[in-house]
């Protein structure tokens, strides 16, 4: 298994390299960044007494709506240097735009291939991408590079499409699966469905992506307890996003994902941003090492989660993060409680005759949060939506309104061409 060397330091030798190129990334935005060069100078900030990693309190945090407002000044290249284009998945809103250097591609090549290597990946394993890695879209981009990276071999399957799935993992005989885990579900129901002898198939686990797989305690969500109840293949989760460009991949033992010190430097966050204790949750806030073209210093991803900061039994003495509870934007007050949407998700996923639904959260005449739960079933059961409202009593206390729709109407929004991911949250609330 590859860990690099940093990763089983101390945690003050982990610090103390931190900090030197947290120097150097300093002098870097300086010279190359207007938005931050503007930044140091509108505040106040000598750079040269920025020294540790407290004294990024020192630094003002920004936002999504400071890369929006002022995409192109955080570009740091001259355009030739520029190899790829990218855009984020825009899913709290308008995509902003990314670009990465040769340099910057062989960075994210590194990342996948030792978060890989985390979830058990080697040389001898074969990735069958369920994703896409076209339309603009990193995380695609760096499975593949990852991969190639490892010494692995990789198939380009693409997202959806169950049966051509099967016929290549019959064909190529795949390993791994990179997949959201809601569609491993279909791709059960498919293989079922068609005398597929799925248990028997070389695939040994999945990587799985863009769904919550655990809980805050580690252990599996209702989705992640129903696929193993029918495929014994081991699930790793792993938590990323195109700002970061760096991955956070649990590693066999599940209780966390790992962080690579070399890559990232992360702070969790209060609403005041200030830091959080260990155990609290906070908001996920990165500064980019090793970025060439857009790197960030002290970015608010609108992640919240838990960190743990004791050693790991993998031998890594990094950091590892916890589940996402949700994004603070998607943070719902309804009937006096706070909810996020994984939350709902785990609800619904542990009633069986719900085969798909979606999420709706919109602004009521008070001015108010009402949630609406467009839920896909082949048939309606008596009473079932007393059933399903109970099962939200039972662990939320409140009970928000059903609307029952055919599946096939519900999986065109949830797959729509539009996305490049599921979608099982929809935010039409008032700004």
């Amino acid at each position: 298994m590859l860990i690099p060397k940093i990763e089983t330091k101390t945690t003050e030798e982990i610090k103390r390299y931190q900090e030197l190129r947290l120097q150097e990334l300093l002098k870097y935005l300086d010279s190359k960044s207007k938005f931050y060069s503007e930044l140091f100078k509108k505040n106040n900030i000598d750079i040269r007494k920025i020294k540790t990693l407290e004294d990024l309190r020192n630094i003002p945090v920004i936002t999504k709506d400071d890369l929006h407002a002022r995409n192109q000044d955080f570009i740091c290249v001259k355009k030739e240097k520029i190899i790829d284009y990218i855009t984020t998945s825009g899913t709290l809103g308008d995509p902003v735009n990314f670009v990465m250097t040769e340099k910057d591609l062989d960075r994210l090549a590194y990342n996948e291939s030792i978060s890989f290597a985390c979830a058990d990946g080697s040389k001898e394993d074969i990735y069958q991408l369920m994703t896409t890695i076209d339309r603009r879209f990193m995380a695609g981009l760096a499975y593949y590079l990852g991969a190639r990276k490892l010494g692995a071999g990789i198939v380009r399957v693409g997202n959806g499409m169950p049966e051509l799935q099967w016929d290549t993992i019959n064909r190529i005989y795949a390993t791994t699966l990179i997949s959201v885990p809601s569609f491993l579900l279909r791709m059960i129901e498919w293989a079922e469905n068609n005398g597929i002898d799925y248990r028997s198939s070389s695939v040994k686990k999945a990587v799985c992506i863009g769904e919550p797989l655990r809980k805050t305690d580690f252990t599996l969500t209702t989705l992640g307890e129903k696929i193993k109840e029918k495929w014994d293949i081991h699930l790793y989760s792993t938590y990323a996003s195109t700002e970061m460009a760096t991955a956070f991949t649990e590693c066999r033992f599940g209780i966390g994902g790992h962080h690579h010190p070399e890559l990232i430097i992360v702070e969790f966050l209060d609403e005041n941003d200030e830091p959080v204790a260990e155990g609290e949750a906070g908001e996920v806030t990165i500064t980019t090492l090793g970025v060439e073209g857009m790197p960030l210093l002290r970015f608010k991803t609108g992640d919240i989660c838990h960190h743990y900061n004791e050693p790991c039994i993998c031998g890594r003495n990094t950091m590892r993060l916890g589940p996402v509870i949700g994004r603070k934007k998607q943070m719902i007050k309804y009937k006096g409680t706070t909810v996020y949407p994984p939350a709902l998700y785990d609800i619904l996923d542990n009633i069986d005759e719900i085969k798909n639904y979606v999420v709706e959260v919109y602004t009521n005449q008070i001015g108010t949060d009402e949630i609406l739960i467009r839920i896909g079933c082949k048939t309606t059961p008596v009473n079932f939506e007393k059933k399903v409202k109970d099962h939200f009593r039972a662990r939320l206390r409140v009970a928000p309104q059903i609307q029952f729709e055919p599946i096939e109407d519900i999986n065109k929004i949830r797959f729509s061409e539009e996305n490049r991911k599921p979608v099982n949250f929809i935010d039409n609330r008032d700004i």
